[in-house]
């Protein structure tokens, strides 16, 4: 969902869709909840139903809305649906530091996430729970070995206290908005010289728009606390 309205002088408003992926109970929705609303549940259950938030964020004197889109619950089933993926142009996939187990399930998450929505979407691996170093199983450099291998962004967070949340969230919007930015603009563009070339009178060639993101654009990217 890469939704774009108003006039090229006016202030532009954006929607981007975000999924957040990962075993249950690495904190996702204490991840949401803190960013969202600065709140977190110690006690929390699984969530149970459909659960979103729509989070407003400025990037570039741009308003950019967020709506992030939390499992549900459904993990537990591994009855994810692609529903929940359609239309997604960012990603959280998260696992918990204290447990290896939800670590080694990254991959099965990328594998599902890239079978289920459009390969460019912008991808942050999470290593949540750092709070809990004392207790800790996976280290940061095989977090960032892995995002590095698979062309992620990394980052390790607190939902407890906050470390980190906010980046990991606006790492993936203003990725977002770079890529839509660049395709506006490269867009812009091609109209002006298909009109400067109607205009001499010139055969006008239309160019294919590439299906891939720019190299770069999805880059490595770490900050760890």
């Amino acid at each position: 969902m890469m939704d774009y309205n108003g006039d090229e002088d006016q202030s532009q408003d954006y929607l981007f869709k975000i999924v957040m992926i990962g075993d249950s109970a690495v904190g996702k929705s204490n991840l949401l909840a803190r960013f969202a609303r600065n709140e977190f549940y110690p006690n929390s259950k699984s969530t149970i139903g459909v659960e979103f938030q729509t989070q407003k964020l400025s990037i570039d004197g741009k308003e950019i809305k967020a709506q992030i889109w939390d499992t549900a619950g459904q993990e537990r089933f591994k009855a994810v649906t692609s529903a929940y993926y359609r239309g997604a142009v960012g990603a959280l996939v998260v696992y918990d530091i204290s447990r290896r187990q939800t670590f080694d399930s990254v991959g099965r998450w990328l594998n599902e996430l890239h079978t289920y929505s459009d390969m460019n979407v912008v991808t942050i691996l999470v290593g949540n729970k750092t709070d809990l170093k004392d207790v800790r199983e996976v280290t940061t450099a095989e977090g960032k070995a892995l995002a590095e291998a698979q062309g992620l962004f990394f980052i390790e967070t607190s939902a407890l206290d906050s470390s980190n949340v906010g980046a990991a969230f606006q790492t993936v919007v203003k990725e977002i908005y770079h890529i839509l930015s660049r395709k506006v603009f490269l867009s812009q563009e091609q109209k002006k010289h298909d009109m400067s070339s109607l205009s001499n009178g010139k055969t006008v060639i239309l160019q294919g728009e590439s299906n891939g993101v720019s190299d770069g654009a999805r880059g490595y990217w770490c900050c760890s606390s």
